[in-house]
């Protein structure tokens, strides 16, 4: 904010990152240094201060810098893939690889497109500020878009030793509460939020105590946080009751089913099949299509999964999951030179460590066949 209001005036400096990076560590500092008298003052004056009458601040200075500047991340001439784009490299602090991962294309190609964005940001100025109320209504959809990815990176990222990064796992489900703080009456906010509890209930159980992979089937469930499951559940209720079904509440349903049920062999995976159905076609993309599929391997088979498979194989070619899904298939239906070839291949779309573990584990099983 502070570059904001004064390149401007003094123009822009030399190293602007390092500008904004020492700027930003002399704040950070002088807050700490703030709020550290602040707290010995009021211990100091406690009893008075107990008998004074406070106004109540209004709720909307509370709000939070990094969601406030998503909202302004949502510029107006800018098209909504490119909003995200700039929103997760800049606020978020997602690198180039990641946010092109995040939208299934180059890191080269992502980084031409934030290259254009900014461009069109400088030629097209508009006020930094948080937007009005109603506007913030206009851009609520991109944020928690905004949100969902920066989970989903935290959650299955790339190019790192351990599966799970937490802390941008928990930034967005912070953010997620901040949106519903904001938007109470918003179903697909409480839905968002659901769904981000409901999937970091399972954090402890995805790997083992050698840090490999655990399959959603092997987890041990008594050790899923509980207490997020039971807001995560409240959260998906509330959503339910406003008569709406929205992509967020879909997908907070079908991580409900998989939490209701103490054993993996009782999953109503009938029922999941039907709800991914809903979310394709409310949201036809081919990593929805790619989970019906492999839905749909449960409920009608491997060889009618692997066939439907080759609807999306352009379009998902540097996804990793759809090749250890189609691996999977190959071993199931007996082709195990095929599914290792596929494996090879997700090998090559920057896994994490645990996945290249797991990986190689699988490709040495197949090799004994």
């Amino acid at each position: 904010m502070k570059a904001l209001k004064r390149w401007p005036q003094d123009g822009t400096p030399r190293d602007p990152f390092a500008w904004i990076l020492t700027v930003a560590r002399n704040a950070g500092r002088d807050r700490l240094r703030k709020s550290a008298r602040h707290a010995a003052l009021h211990l100091l004056h406690e009893p008075l201060l107990e008998d004074e009458v406070w106004d109540v601040p209004d709720p909307d200075a509370l709000r939070d810098d990094v969601l406030r500047l998503l909202f302004i991340c949502c510029h107006p001439e800018l098209s909504r893939q490119d909003q995200l784009a700039l929103a997760l490299r800049i606020v978020a602090g997602l690198s180039v690889d990641e946010v092109a991962r995040a939208f299934l294309i180059k890191p080269k190609s992502m980084e031409q497109r934030l290259t254009r964005a900014r461009k069109t940001v400088a030629a097209h100025p508009v006020p930094f500020e948080t937007p009005a109320p109603a506007e913030r209504g206009r851009r609520l959809g991109e944020v928690s878009l905004m949100v969902y990815l920066m989970f989903n990176e935290g959650w299955s990222g790339s190019d790192n030793d351990t599966q799970i990064r937490k802390s941008l796992c928990e930034e967005a489900i912070r953010l997620a509460r901040l949106l519903l703080g904001l938007f109470p009456g918003m179903s697909e906010q409480s839905a968002l939020l659901s769904l981000l509890l409901y999937q970091y209930a399972r954090a402890g159980a995805r790997t083992d105590e050698d840090g490999h992979l655990v399959t959603l089937e092997d987890q041990d469930r008594e050790t899923w946080d509980k207490a997020k499951m039971a807001e995560a559940s409240s959260l998906l209720q509330i959503a339910e009751r406003s008569g709406q079904n929205g992509p967020y509440q879909i997908q907070a349903a079908i991580a409900a089913e998989h939490a209701r049920v103490k054993d993996s062999k009782y999953t109503n995976w009938d029922h999941i099949e039907a709800l991914y159905e809903a979310l394709y076609a409310a949201q036809p993309t081919p990593v929805i299509r790619l989970n019906l599929i492999a839905t749909q391997a449960r409920t009608r088979g491997a060889d009618f999964a692997l066939e439907s498979l080759s609807s999306i194989a352009d379009d998902l070619s540097s996804y990793r999951w759809f090749y250890t899904l189609q691996a999977a298939l190959f071993a199931e239906t007996g082709k195990p030179s095929q599914a290792i070839a596929a494996l090879e291949v997700a090998m090559e779309l920057s896994p994490t460590q645990p996945e290249v573990i797991a990986i190689r584990r699988e490709i040495a099983k197949l090799q004994e066949l």
